[in-house]
């Protein structure tokens, strides 16, 4: 097997691998739209790494953050809706960052790799940044496990028992505002929230518990990106698109298995 597919399995999988508990509790929390919100930002990150030298995943990873933690903060005031928030910041900043990056007159931009990623030019600098953050964000996740399904079965219940529901909160949100910074050259920023939630839609009917959930997610992400790699190998298809669309239809074959009964 050719270095470049090598690189890009195990890019791929090990996106998969930090996606998955993420991804469980974007789709327990209700949360589809803030992830389609922090990867349209991530064009006007790119466009800032541009404009300062800073490096792109650096541009997107301080954006991201940013615009992450403009959203919690937003979230606490009762005025507008959060749907609302979240539909505002999404198109300004996906809009913002196009607009900057047709002042760079002088650079040349490949965009739809940007939106559908390029998962067969992962290098070995992206693979360090994909398992060397990856192993942070999951090692806080673990630290923030209990108290974040908490905050997610009834925030008002923790917020009464004392826990720090905002701060909670905010390290779940930049948690996954690096994961989408990190996984945007493997499926792009229009797909990134695809590999989020599809794997925990697939692995929900089949789990008993959160933990479970979260493993089956990470092993389904996986399963969806060597076949959609296989796919694109074998048939020339877009890689990124091939990855969901392998994840996709895990999903539909989902639906047509038999819910395991409990023992």
């Amino acid at each position: 097997m050719d270095d470049f597919m090598i690189r890009a399995l195990l890019g791929g999988c090990g996106i998969a691998l930090v996606a998955g508990p993420l991804g469980s509790f974007v789709v327990w929390r209700r949360m589809a739209y803030f992830g389609d919100t922090l990867a349209h930002s991530a064009l006007l990150g790119i466009a800032l790494g541009y404009l300062l030298g800073i490096g792109l995943t650096v541009g997107v990873i301080a954006v991201c953050v940013a615009i992450a933690t403009l959203l919690v903060m937003l979230q606490e005031q009762r005025q507008l809706a959060s749907d609302t928030l979240l539909g505002i910041v999404s198109h300004s900043t996906l809009s913002l960052g196009l607009v900057a990056i047709a002042f760079m007159e002088t650079m040349r931009i490949d965009l739809l790799a940007y939106l559908f990623g390029d998962i067969l030019s992962v290098t070995v600098a992206d693979i360090q940044w994909i398992y060397g953050g990856g192993a942070v964000a999951l090692a806080v996740l673990a630290l923030i496990w209990r108290r974040l399904l908490a905050i997610t079965v009834d925030e008002d219940l923790a917020r009464v028992e004392g826990m720090p529901v905002l701060a909670i909160r905010l390290v779940f949100m930049l948690l996954i505002a690096a994961v989408i910074a990190i996984a945007m050259k493997i499926v792009g920023i229009l797909l990134i929230t695809s590999l989020l939630i599809v794997p925990a839609a697939t692995a929900r009917r089949f789990s008993r518990s959160p933990e479970q959930m979260a493993v089956a997610a990470s092993l389904v992400g996986m399963a969806a990106v060597i076949g959609g790699l296989m796919g694109s190998l074998f048939w020339d298809l877009p890689s990124g698109p091939s990855v969901v669309t392998a994840a996709a239809l895990m999903f539909a074959l989902s639906l047509m298995a038999p819910i395991p009964r409990a023992a």
